[in-house]
């Protein structure tokens, strides 16, 4: 039986959540019917073009009315499966489907850590209406177990993946000419610039290697003005001025990723970390915190290193894998390996759709 799907993901933002959404969708609208509710002029209304985008504005006083319009979408279009990923979405999503006469199966995908109890009326009562988690590790399944009472919602890990990336070279070379990219060792970090996500560390990291040929390239828009102005002035107190490269948002992130010899996650808390996966499958080894996701993605010396979550840690990192080639080498096509393996997203789809269309 072919199935109606509705995508649903009001966040302003355009992350790593927001970019999951974005498979999501284009995946389900390869297998089956799916349309996708998105906030207006927000990062993802501007990615989607699609006539299936219905544009729903989110209101956090009177959550009724946008419950209201989306039980009414669901209706018109004959919704069997409505799948959220943001959180904030959670009332709204509950309410749409007790307002709807078709009563769809409601599925969320968690992407963040869940760090407190859920048993009060308030809780229980949205997850009554819930009839699967997606958690992407196996840490949040465990936090899932852990913080919503029985009876709850039944709970699936199943990892999200990347596609074999396909890449022009004549724009990685334009690029290296762009930001005047010669023999240097470059180390990357991508994500939102704020200070979650770590990017002094790396300046601060960078900052006693000045003997090594070492660049680092920080791919990604300023959430915060004042912490963008932050790292600028460290730049200057630190004597980097010509070792650090920004770039601003992009969306050629793997042509990005194949500037770098080697990439960092240094975020304070990554549940998963999509740009470890992306970064391997790019052939380039990455250096990442040692808690959460990453945890479940790397073996350490295997396929990529973890450290750390200090500057001194991840100066001895970069410093090891920008003197030793043959372990570089051997990273490199060991997280190569494994993306192609364990990661692969079409696989990863698959599953979660199966998952999906049996609930």
């Amino acid at each position: 039986m072919r199935l109606n799907f509705l995508e649903v993901c009001l966040s302003p933002d355009l992350g790593g959540l927001e970019l999951c959404v974005i498979d999501f969708f284009d995946s389900l609208s390869v297998k089956t019917s799916c349309n996708i509710v998105v906030a207006p002029n927000t990062k993802l209304d501007s990615r989607i073009q699609s006539d299936a985008k219905i544009l729903l504005k989110r209101s956090k006083l009177f959550p009724l009315l946008p419950a209201l319009k989306l039980a009414k979408y669901i209706d018109k279009y004959e919704i069997d499966i409505v799948h959220f990923h943001w959180t904030r979405d959670i009332t709204t999503v509950v309410l749409a489907k007790l307002f709807s006469r078709r009563k769809p199966k409601v599925i969320q995908s968690r992407h963040m850590n869940m760090t407190r109890f859920k048993d009060d009326i308030y809780h229980k009562w949205l997850y009554k209406n819930i009839d699967i988690i997606h958690a992407v590790t196996k840490q949040v399944e465990a936090q899932l177990q852990r913080f919503i009472p029985t009876p709850r919602p039944e709970i699936k890990h199943i990892y999200l993946g990347v596609n074999q990336p396909q890449i022009a070279k004549k724009r990685v070379e334009e690029l290296r000419k762009k930001y005047m990219i010669k023999d240097e060792f470059i180390v990357g970090i991508f994500g939102r610039i704020e200070e979650a996500k770590g990017q002094y560390l790396l300046l601060q990291a960078l900052s006693t290697l000045k003997e090594y040929q070492i660049k680092a390239l920080i791919v990604g828009h300023a959430m915060s003005e004042k912490y963008l102005q932050e790292l600028e002035d460290k730049i200057i107190t630190l004597d980097l001025q010509d070792r650090v490269i920004f770039t601003g948002f992009t969306k050629e992130i793997n042509e990005h990723i194949l500037l770098c010899d080697v990439t960092v996650l240094a975020t304070k808390r990554e549940t998963f970390g999509l740009v470890v996966i992306e970064s391997m499958g790019n052939g380039v080894p990455v250096i990442a915190v040692n808690k959460g996701g990453p945890l479940e993605i790397i073996d350490d010396e295997v396929d990529s290193l973890l450290f750390e979550r200090n500057s001194a840690d991840l100066a001895k990192k970069i410093a090891l894998l920008y003197s030793d080639k043959i372990l570089l080498k051997k990273l490199s096509k060991n997280g190569y390996d494994k993306v192609n393996k364990d990661f692969n997203k079409e696989v990863q789809m698959q599953k979660m759709y199966e998952v999906f269309s049996a609930c």
